[in-house]
């Protein structure tokens, strides 16, 4: 019998990592929950999903909810303050008046941390006495995910340059990319959906043609595993990654998030 419910809220919700991931733990741990899919044509239909799930107890949020899902929430951890987006909803309610309470965290940063780490010790970055004091990580798309990463490659010591398709006093536009800029990269992430299955054959329009052997291109998608925008990097000579390690570490952020009185942020710092 099922007495908890866990649940993904987006816009379109295809396949998904996370349902797949939980409904196994749920399964192989012998744990009486259900992760449903939950797609949202709006983000204002949220209060209506809680009210009528009563035993949801936790939320992830993927896009392009997790920026605008900020004003249903009742508090925000301080990395999710920080951030200024939200992947993770904790959903407490009072027994008596049925009331509740919703705390926003965002377990994206500490996935896309933890991945991006095992990465730059691969590439020898750690041992690289001559590496640049703040080297430049250029973060393409300026969506949730972006503000996670942006937030992590601080934490790691280095300056960031977001990239979108039109300039903004943050953002340079793809097109303003200069092959001194590009060149100067140590890491160029991709926060975009683009390449995403099954438009497989999609990349961000990044000037390609200016990367170099060694530099580090992340990309966040994760299906397929060898991305349109991995394929070409590599061709570059550069050390690429996806997204699945990321994700599958920021689900378990998420279950510790829902299930520990303490709050995860506080235990991986």
């Amino acid at each position: 019998m099922v007495k908890e419910e866990y649940g993904l809220i987006g816009k379109t919700l295809g396949h998904s990592f996370s349902a797949k991931y939980f409904n196994e733990k749920f399964e192989r741990e012998e744990i009486p929950a259900r992760y449903d899919l939950y797609p949202l044509s709006n983000i204002d239909l949220l209060p209506d999903l809680i009210k009528e799930h009563t035993l949801l107890k936790g939320l992830n949020v993927t896009i392009p909810y997790k920026v605008e899902v900020l004003k249903y929430l009742d508090e925000l951890s301080e990395e999710a303050r920080g951030i200024g987006a939200v992947n993770v909803i904790k959903i407490s309610r009072d027994k008596e008046t049925g009331k509740t309470f919703l705390k926003g965290f965002n377990s994206d940063a500490y996935g896309f941390t933890e991945s991006m780490k095992d990465v730059l010790k691969k590439s020898g970055y750690f041992e690289d006495c001559d590496k640049d004091e703040n080297p430049l990580a250029l973060v393409l798309g300026t969506g949730g995910a972006s503000k996670a990463v942006v937030w992590s490659m601080h934490n790691l010591g280095f300056d960031t340059q977001l990239i979108g398709r039109k300039h903004r006093e943050d953002c340079l536009a793809y097109d303003e990319l200069t092959p001194q800029v590009v060149n100067s990269a140590k890491v160029v992430v991709n926060c975009t959906p683009l390449g995403t299955s099954p438009d497989v054959n999609k990349a961000a329009p990044f000037p390609y043609e200016y990367l170099h052997e060694g530099q580090i291109c992340f990309d966040l998608v994760y299906n397929p595993a060898k991305t349109l925008f991995m394929k070409i990097c590599k061709a570059h000579g550069c050390i690429v990654s996806n997204g699945l390690e990321m994700l599958r570490l920021q689900a378990v952020g998420a279950w510790k998030i829902w299930n520990d009185n303490s709050t995860f942020a506080s235990e991986n710092r």
